[in-house]
């Protein structure tokens, strides 16, 4: 006689990106097995790979996990786990007023949410006379080096191979370029001739796109200084020092 399936709650959200509604349930052993194997390896690739086979896992297969941007993933990964183990994680936060002493807060991961920078676009205009700009796509997990995923500040070299990742056009007046029609070699030959203010443009868009963040307050337990601190990505949520306890 075969042993018993357990039936699984079933949620819904909607993508950050587009307005596309994704079911998904909570993840069952076998995807924490997968996750705690990850964490142990304390590998960011091992970690990427079990994000996005969690992930596929637990939106039933319905959606392309390697062609989301990575801001959509991890929002999804958040709310899977949130329904998994619970919605209000501890983290343990540096205080940034003696910067040594680490303070306990807990965050609802289901009030976490996609923020997007007022001033952000996606449309970099390299030259108004000419009329020469570029139509930016988003990082996804596959065009972003998992030694890389959710750091900010990085250096020129990085940041020239994530962009030649995500340069999705380049037009001139009416001409449109469309950036899988030519090769690296020849993407990098256009972008190494972009100049200092062309290429600030670009850090801006990589520095205001959409990414999870949420404030939070937290009491110095030492010298009882308050400070708010902005988490930001999944890495600040997920990766801290409290979460062993999955």
């Amino acid at each position: 006689m075969a042993l018993p399936i357990l039936e699984t709650a079933t949620y819904e959200l909607t993508l950050p990106s587009k307005d596309v509604k994704v079911k998904f349930r909570p993840f069952l052993v076998k995807e924490e097995k997968i996750l705690l194997q990850a964490l142990e390896s304390g590998s960011n690739k091992e970690m990427t790979e079990a994000l996005k086979q969690i992930v596929h896992a637990c939106t039933f297969g319905t959606i392309d996990i390697n062609t989301l941007p990575v801001f959509d993933v991890e929002y999804l990964f958040l709310q899977i786990r949130a329904k998994s183990v619970g919605e209000i994680t501890k983290l343990k936060l540096l205080c940034p007023d003696d910067k040594k002493t680490y303070a306990e807060v807990e965050v609802d991961l289901s009030k976490v949410e996609v923020h997007v920078d007022e001033d952000h676009t996606n449309n970099i205009v390299i030259d108004d006379k000419k009329k020469i700009g570029m139509i930016m796509s988003y990082p996804t997990v596959n065009t972003v080096d998992p030694e890389n995923l959710g750091k900010t500040g990085l250096k020129t070299k990085q940041m020239f191979e994530m962009l030649a990742n995500t340069v999705h056009q380049v037009y001139e007046g009416d001409k449109i370029h469309t950036a899988g029609d030519y090769t690296k070699d020849e993407l990098d030959k256009f972008l190494e001739s972009l100049d200092n203010k062309a290429f600030k443009k670009i850090n801006d868009f990589f520095d205001t796109m959409p990414k999870l963040k949420q404030d939070v307050e937290i009491e110095n337990p030492k010298t009882k200084v308050k400070t708010t601190i902005t988490l930001q990505g999944l890495q600040d949520f997920f990766v801290s020092p409290s979460l062993t306890n999955l």
